[in-house]
């Protein structure tokens, strides 16, 4: 008698919660996505997709700026209340205050609607890769003891400590709460500490734009992280880029 290993379970779709109040886009987007494989849940408003996305578990938030009841400027502080999530802002008006507004909120990037679904699907798989980033250990830094460091050891500089093993932040001791994208920017930044990396380069190695993007997404996850891990950490050398403190 013979018998034959079980097949491996098959992955976990990943689950994204749409919040777009233009009925047409809203469906054209979740009939779009689902084709690519996605598992889509729609919402028409700011409140109600609160309530699922606290009812449920996503993996990603597509939140259109202009949304009745709730903004999604709103919506993003709000989910930024209790989780890190990825969220991808949706705005009309990209040379608006809502991108900006919409970033310093807590979203990791946005597009400029109408957007073609290609480069929709391109946004979101960069975002699902920075939000399972496991990065090697930084080339070429060295320990306290002049060893390169292996893997899962602890990056320090001053009160900052990085765990690349654990992906876990803290200053003074302290946890400190970073999304995927203020990770790996700071990840980015300490496998060159010292160094001036330019927006361009940023915008490639933490965003993977194959372009140059809206340097503002750079400038304002920086004062994120300033704000989480205090104003003196990350350096700005006007007209170049911004460095890391030793």
């Amino acid at each position: 008698m013979s018998s034959s290993a079980p097949a491996p379970a098959s992955p976990r779709p990943v689950r994204v919660l749409l919040v777009e109040d233009d009925d047409l886009m809203r469906r054209s987007f979740t009939v779009a996505l689902e084709r690519y494989g996605y598992e889509m849940k729609a919402a028409a408003d700011g409140l109600a997709g609160l309530d699922l996305f606290r009812d449920e578990s996503f993996d990603l938030l597509i939140l259109d700026v202009m949304l009745p009841g709730l903004d999604g400027i709103g919506l993003c502080r709000r989910v930024r209340e209790t989780s890190l999530v990825p969220v991808l802002m949706m705005s009309a008006r990209g040379d608006g205050l809502d991108v900006v507004a919409g970033l310093e909120a807590g979203a990791d990037d946005y597009v400029v609607k109408p957007v073609d679904t290609y480069v929709l699907v391109a946004r979101i798989r960069s975002l699902l890769r920075r939000a399972t980033y496991a990065p090697a250990p930084a080339p070429g830094r060295a320990t306290d003891d002049g060893r390169p460091p292996s893997e899962g050891e602890s990056l320090v500089f001053g009160d900052l400590t990085i765990d690349t093993g654990g992906l876990e932040v803290s200053v003074s001791g302290s946890p400190v709460a970073l999304t995927p994208t203020e990770l790996k920017l700071l990840l980015e930044f300490a496998a060159h500490p010292g160094i001036v990396l330019e927006r361009h380069t940023l915008l490639r190695n933490v965003w993977d734009y194959g372009w140059d993007g809206d340097s503002r997404v750079v400038d304002l996850c920086v004062q994120r992280l300033r704000r989480k891990l205090g104003r003196d950490r990350i350096e700005t050398v006007r007209g170049f880029g911004y460095k890391l403190r030793r």
